[in-house]
């Protein structure tokens, strides 16, 4: 299982369940046939900013923190997330449409519209592709040769 999918099925697992250890989450992937060890688990959830919050009854689990609508990501973070999930990029007109790997979309789109670009009006995501609206009826070129850029391709 690759990167993506593996991060998207912890973040899925950390919302629907009360996991307390990295060692209990990597049993629950293993249940799941995803094999990952403790330290590729480590690494999966600080790459998705998890977090040990206190629950009900004392005992603190993972979570995976929702970030405020208008809090701007630093554009490195937006440059880690598009070299790291960006596959393919299109355009047409006003739109770019993005690829990533399936269940990766999300995690993109939510950078793109933390990211605070100027000429960035909104995304749409689905499971493996994203559009991006530019603000200009013209400036999907211009906006798909600057997230080309960031994405490496």
């Amino acid at each position: 299982m690759q990167k993506a999918a593996r991060q998207h099925r912890i973040a899925t697992l950390l919302a629907e369940n009360a996991i307390t250890s990295q060692g209990q989450l990597v049993d629950l992937l293993a249940s799941a046939g995803v094999k990952a060890t403790q330290a590729t688990v480590s690494r999966d959830l600080e790459d998705l900013g998890a977090i040990k919050v206190r629950v009900p009854g004392g005992e603190t689990v993972y979570a995976i923190p929702e970030l405020p609508a208008d809090q701007i990501a630093p554009s490195d973070h937006l440059r880690r997330v598009l070299g790291e999930w960006v596959v393919e990029i299109g355009v047409s007109g006003n739109i770019v449409v993005l690829r990533t790997p399936p269940g990766s979309a999300h995690v993109v789109a939510s950078a793109i519209d933390r990211s605070g670009h100027a000429d960035i009006l909104g995304t749409v995501a689905g499971d493996d592709t994203i559009m991006v609206v530019a603000a200009n009826a013209d400036g999907g070129g211009a906006l798909a040769d600057e997230l080309g850029d960031l994405s490496d391709l």
